[in-house]
């Protein structure tokens, strides 16, 4: 499975990685802005984006409305904020998330989201 991870914080992206690969995931990639995201998924597959709320530049609301788009794109977008409060479901589905979840320190949300979008 590779996966492409969307997201500005260097040390948010790399905590991820490195719990991704604890759990077997090991084909990851990494781009800080939505603008790279888009252009990497017009050159290349991914089974999984993890897409950031909060971007420079585009939001990842756009981002994954903009990913979903691309012609040919079957990739699953997963949104994921570091908010306290929760991603607004609804706009999430309406841009096509295919699922949303809060950054946690464990992933733990994150990595159920994966598992359940793989099980799909």
């Amino acid at each position: 499975m590779k996966i492409l991870i969307v997201e500005d914080s260097r040390h948010d992206s790399e905590v991820i990685k490195h719990v991704l690969n604890q759990e077997g995931y090991s084909d990851i990639d990494i781009v800080a802005t939505g603008e790279e995201a888009i252009q990497i998924v017009k050159e290349q597959d991914f089974d999984i984006l993890l897409v950031d709320t909060k971007l420079p530049g585009i939001d990842g609301f756009d981002v994954c409305s903009e990913l979903k788009a691309i012609e040919g794109f079957n990739g699953q977008v997963i949104i994921m904020t570091g908010l306290v409060e929760t991603v607004d479901a609804a706009h999430a589905r309406a841009v096509g998330a295919d699922d949303y979840c809060a950054k946690t320190t464990d992933c733990s949300h994150l990595i159920d989201a994966i598992k359940n979008l793989s099980d799909k």
